[in-house]
């Protein structure tokens, strides 16, 4: 299963994935959530970053997307991430584990952001950080444009400091993305 411009041989030429995972600065050990995780691109990507003994939760809504990529993590011997059957309010992480929460091209799938990322917050281990990769409108293909995918820069940072976060990083190497991170305003 291949969704166009969701995976692809040029995928990682504007996504940059590498590049957002250097970036991160992951390390063995650290516990990642994977948030829309969907086909398991990018989960991929983080399950190496944490290896060998870190772990990565798979995080997404679609019990068959979830199906699928526990198929390919089996067919490729990835075994240090765990796939979650979330609620669309509810992640169902483990509480106080997760060092980063990391979502791509999913905020914008979010019915109420600013809620779902302070609900984030017992999940988070001390010194988590919480990584979102979206589309930006003026950035983004017609489609992406179109239907919604994409949200304002600004939008997100009013909406996840709402939640409980401030902006530690805004990164501005992304072709067709804002790649920001926070953390949490209080402990």
């Amino acid at each position: 299963m291949k969704v166009a411009g969701y995976e692809g041989d040029d995928r990682e030429s504007w996504q940059q994935t590498e590049r957002i995972i250097e970036t991160l600065a992951l390390s063995d050990g650290q516990t990642v959530a994977d948030i829309g995780s969907g086909s398991g691109y990018i989960t991929r990507h983080l399950a190496r970053a944490v290896a060998p003994t870190g772990r990565v939760y798979a995080v997404d809504v679609d019990a068959e997307m979830n199906a699928y990529l526990e198929e390919r993590l089996a067919e490729e011997g990835i075994e240090n991430v765990t796939v979650v059957l979330a609620q669309p309010d509810d992640p169902g992480l483990p509480g106080g584990a997760v060092d980063l929460v990391f979502t791509s091209n999913t905020y914008h799938h979010l019915p109420d952001q600013k809620a779902y990322f302070a609900s984030l917050r017992p999940y988070l281990a001390q010194g988590a950080r919480v990584a979102v990769v979206e589309y930006e409108p003026a950035k983004a293909g017609w489609f992406a444009r179109t239907f919604g995918h994409a949200t304002a820069k600004g939008e997100i940072v009013a909406a996840v400091v709402a939640g409980g976060y401030r902006l530690k990083d805004d990164h501005d190497f992304l072709e067709r993305q804002s790649f920001l991170v926070f953390e949490p305003s209080t402990p």
